[in-house]
């Protein structure tokens, strides 16, 4: 982590990871996790918005070309964050056929 992704302490200091206690690293991942959740309802709201779109349109819930390019770029972004692609790719697979099934239960 470079200085400007430390984290701030209730000090206002700015410290590594490695320089914090336990307590402040899994209250550190509390909030991480959180994003995480929060995240996943924004795209998953977005996705839902693209389904009644499509329903409207009369365009099939699948757009094969359309997760080609999201799994790409799932794969770039966990280069960018040297982030296994592996388990970037898989967990965008995951939210990929979520959305689908949910798209299709909504039709």
């Amino acid at each position: 982590m470079t200085g400007d992704d430390a984290a701030t302490t209730d000090g206002g200091e700015n410290r590594t990871p490695e320089e914090m206690d336990l307590d402040e690293l899994r209250e550190e991942i509390r909030e991480i996790d959180r994003d995480i959740v929060e995240l996943i309802a924004r795209r998953t709201y977005v996705a839902d918005t693209i389904a009644r779109v499509k329903s409207a349109e009369g365009l099939p819930t699948t757009d094969e070309k359309q997760e080609v390019r999201v799994m790409e770029r799932a794969g770039e972004n966990a280069d960018r964050f040297d982030v296994d692609a592996n388990l970037v790719k898989a967990i965008f697979r995951l939210l990929i056929e979520l959305n689908k099934v949910e798209q299709r239960e909504n039709r």
